[in-house]
């Protein structure tokens, strides 16, 4: 798959104003879009020999507190310093008069996305797999040792509570863009409120972490060069990010069930499922009992996420055709996250 398109027709935006910002000549800056994202629009900008990556809110109404790209850079911002994975932010514009919606623009980093299928000439192996997958669960738990609070970031979440708030508010979201009955959804939301864990002490968290969210290392892909998408990165429950890791693990044979969400771990190449959670709690020293609870949430809100993208290209927010088998996917997840409440 090609890494960046053309700018789609009705994604496109007034190239003057950020090439100003930047202090860049209009005339050279080229705009290209990466096509792979679901959620925030993200553009690759050119001039010369400078790269640097825009990122936008999608196109039409999105969710109370969704999409908050002027959060997510300012998190990056604090971030950087500490955690050299999350890329530095350059420029923040909450002006959204400038191309119509705020914005900031990041550095680039350079690096090979694993998606949905190994890239051409990838010298595919249960060795370089075995090591791609530790690269990134160390990425997770060298996330998870933080120093939040010393890094100025106390103030981007309320550790206290948030587990609540985060099942409260994720139903919430799906009232709000249902489209379809299913006998398993009532039971499961019951049971995710009533059976709620404990959490361990907080830490930062990226809500979003997965394969395709890191960038490898061309030359050592056991190497990660960069975390990616931190629009939901907060302070609160580590396990909900593993559990996010562990659901968009797909293993061969769960094609069917995740549709166009599949990825590249289901070749036989890669370890499973179980071994990532392993392999977290060995490198982490952290106890997942209870693991299951955050599973399922985890296969609630993917669907949920898939079904607001779905509500987007019904409604006619966006025309990108990827869409329309969302409803579907969002069907398969909460089928698979109400199967975890009786394990």
């Amino acid at each position: 798959m090609l890494e960046t398109i053309s700018v789609r027709a009705d994604e496109g935006f007034a190239i003057p104003p950020v090439a100003e910002l930047l202090g860049l000549d209009p005339d050279q800056l080229r705009v290209e879009q990466f096509p792979a994202g679901q959620s925030n629009l993200t553009y690759l900008l050119r001039a010369g020999d400078w790269e640097g990556v825009l990122r936008r809110p999608p196109l039409g109404p999105v969710a109370p507190r969704a999409h908050d790209v002027v959060r997510e850079a300012r998190i990056l911002g604090r971030l950087h310093p500490v955690y050299w994975l999350a890329p530095r932010p350059l420029v923040i514009c909450e002006d959204a008069s400038l191309i119509g919606a705020p914005f900031y623009v990041m550095e680039r980093r350079q690096g090979v996305v694993l998606d949905q299928d190994l890239p051409p000439g990838w010298p595919a192996s249960a060795e370089l797999h075995a090591s791609v997958t530790e690269a990134l669960v160390r990425g997770l738990v060298e996330l998870h040792r933080v120093d939040w609070r010393a890094a100025g970031l106390g103030e981007i979440g309320r550790p206290e509570g948030y587990l609540q708030r985060q099942v409260t508010g994720w139903i919430e979201r799906f009232a709000r863009v249902r489209t379809f009955e299913m006998p398993e959804l009532h039971p499961l939301t019951r049971w995710l409120t009533e059976q709620l864990p404990v959490s361990p002490p907080a830490t930062m968290i990226h809500n979003d972490y997965k394969l395709n969210n890191v960038l490898l290392d061309r030359d050592d892909p056991r190497s990660l060069v960069a975390v990616l998408d931190w629009e939901m990165a907060t302070v609160g429950d580590p396990v909900s990010d593993v559990a996010a890791l562990l659901v968009y693990w797909t293993e061969p044979g769960e094609e069917e069930m995740l549709g166009g969400l599949r990825s590249v771990t289901a070749e036989p190449t890669f370890p499973r499922r179980d071994d990532v959670a392993e392999l977290y709690a060995r490198l982490s020293g952290r106890d997942l009992d209870g693991l299951d609870w955050y599973l399922a949430f985890a296969y609630f809100k993917v669907a949920v996420i898939c079904q607001q993208i779905f509500y987007r290209w019904k409604v006619g927010q966006t025309r990108d055709d990827r869409f329309a088998a969302h409803e579907a996917v969002a069907r398969n997840l909460i089928r698979r996250a109400a199967e975890l409440t009786s394990s």
